[in-house]
C-alpha cells in the first residue's frame, strides 16, 4: 500500500532562535527532514507532504525540496494564519502564532488520499520509528485506528531546559491517555505541567511520550475539521491565546471512544533541536550514526 509522509516544517523555531528546519546537520550540510525522509524512502514511502510558510516556500526548495524531487514524489502547501478559517478568516489579524498542529494538519488535506504519517521537521527519530510506523500504516485496515510512535521521555529530553511532550498511557498498547505537557527534569523526578491548565502530576524519566509521529488513515481529517469548528466556538479571548493540538484531538475521541490509537515504542536514537544548544549534540548523534554505518556520509549520492 503506498504511504505518504506529512512534515509539520511551518513552525518558527521561537526558543531555537532562528529556522531549524533549515540549519545543517549533517557532514555535507544534510539537514534533519533529510534523514527522516531518507528513512521514509526505504521503509516504502512514496511521497512527501511539506507543510510550510508561504514566504519560506523558495528557500526551502533551495534548501531541501530541489535534492529530492528526484527521489521522492513533493508537494508544497502552506500554512498561514487565514488558512481553512472559512468565517473566522477574521480573526487571523488578531493571531500572532500559528494555530497548531490541528490546524497544520488540515492544511494538508488536499494532498493526501491515502494512509499517512506525520512528523515534525525539527526532530529526528530514527528508522526504527519510520520501520514501526511503516509497519502498521501496511497491515492495520480498521478506518479509524491509528498509531503513535513513543520514546522514553529521557530519551526525548533536553540539558538545555524544558521541552513539551505528549505523555502516553496506555494498556495492552492501546493509549488510554494522552496529555500534552511541558516536561521538566526535577532531582528524582519529570514534572508535567498540562498545557491545558490542568494539575500538574509527576512521571518517571523513562515512561513513554508521543512526539507528534503519527500514522493516521484519511478518515482522521473528519475529526480534523469537526476539532476546528468546535475550537471557534469558544471565546475569543480562548481562541487567540490558545493552540489546536494534535494529542488534545486524539485525546478527546479517544475519550469518546470514536477511534483507537495503538502505541508502539521505538528504540531509535531520537534527537530533538528545540534549543539553539542541542545543535551541537545533534551533530555529534548523527556522526555516530553514520559511523556505525547506519547512514552513508553522503545521505544522497
Amino acid at each position: 500500500m503506498e504511504k505518504t509522509l506529512v512534515v509539520m516544517a511551518a513552525g518558527i523555531g521561537s526558543r531555537f532562535g532562528g529556522l531549524k528546519q533549515i540549519e545543517p546537520i549533517g557532514p555535507n550540510k544534510e539537514f534533519i527532514i533529510d534523514y527522516s525522509v531518507y528513512d521514509a524512502i526505504r521503509v516504502g514511502f512514496k511521497k512527501v507532504v511539506f507543510i510550510i510558510k508561504k514566504d519560506l516556500e523558495e528557500v526551502f526548495k533551495e534548501t531541501i525540496g530541489n535534492r529530492l524531487e528526484d527521489k521522492i514524489e513533493i508537494e508544497y502547501v502552506f500554512q498561514e494564519k487565514d488558512s481553512m478559517l472559512g468565517k473566522y478568516k477574521y480573526l487571523a489579524k488578531k493571531r500572532e502564532k500559528p494555530w497548531g498542529t490541528v490546524h497544520a494538519l488540515l492544511c494538508a488535506k488536499s494532498c493526501v488520499s491515502q494512509n499517512f504519517a506525520v512528523i515534525n521537521a525539527d526532530d529526528f527519530y530514527g528508522y526504527d520509528a519510520f520501520k514501526k510506523l511503516s509497519s502498521f500504516l501496511d497491515n492495520n485496515k480498521d478506518s479509524n485506528t491509528y498509531i503513535t510512535i513513543n520514546f522514553p521521555f529521557i530519551v526525548t529530553s533536553s540539558l538545555n531546559g524544558s521541552v513539551k511532550r505528549a505523555v502516553c498511557f496506555s494498556e495492552n498498547n492501546i493509549v488510554t491517555k494522552l496529555i500534552e505537557s511541558k516536561l521538566t527534569i526535577k532531582k528524582d523526578y519529570v514534572l508535567c505541567e498540562p498545557l491545558n491548565g490542568d494539575k500538574s502530576f509527576k512521571i518517571d524519566i523513562n515512561t513513554p511520550v508521543a512526539v507528534n509521529m503519527f500514522g493516521f488513515k484519511t478518515s482522521i481529517f473528519k475529526y480534523l475539521e469537526e476539532y476546528l469548528r468546535n475550537y471557534f466556538k469558544q471565546e475569543e479571548d480562548v481562541i487567540l491565546n490558545n493552540e489546536m493540538l494534535l494529542p488534545e484531538l486524539i485525546k478527546e475521541k479517544i475519550d469518546e471512544k470514536e477511534i483507537k490509537l495503538m502505541s508502539a515504542l521505538s528504540d531509535s536514537n531520537y534527537i530533538g533541536m528545540t534549543y539553539k544548544e542541542d545543535l551541537k549534540l545533534l551533530k555529534e548523534k548523527i556522526n555516530e550514526l553514520i559511523e556505525k554505518g547506519e547512514y552513508p556520509r553522503e545521505l544522497w549520492r
